[in-house]
């Protein structure tokens, strides 16, 4: 055996050592040998989620919900004047029909005499 074929036989069985590695390290966890990179990249983002939360100034549904919670009433009156205050409109809106019916009523007589 020639110094050459050695060292290509313990470069091969290297490889193969470190293949059995990656792939062994990677079933441990959440990690998927049917999809291993993505797999990867889901236990990388569940890991630094709350950084990630921090990092970009973002809102966790805890913090939300007890937003909703607290402006819920307020925001619930604020419907309640809108639809008051439409109605309101619509009444109005016929008054001002009915108004200008009876000004064109008014105008017709007193052209007529």
């Amino acid at each position: 055996m020639t110094p050459l074929e050695a060292v290509l036989i313990v470069v091969i069985i290297a490889l193969i050592l470190f293949v059995i590695y990656y792939y062994w390290r990677g079933t441990q966890g959440k990690i998927s040998l049917a999809r291993p990179v993505e797999s990867r990249v889901d236990e990388y983002l569940d890991r630094r989620f709350e950084l990630m939360i921090d990092e970009w100034s973002l809102v966790s549904r805890a913090k939300l919900q007890s937003f909703r919670q607290s402006k819920d009433q307020a925001l619930q009156a604020n419907e309640e004047k809108i639809a008051s205050l439409k109605d309101f409109s619509e009444t109005m809106e016929g008054n001002l029909k009915k108004l200008e019916e009876r000004l064109d009523a008014l105008e017709k007589q007193t052209w007529q005499k």
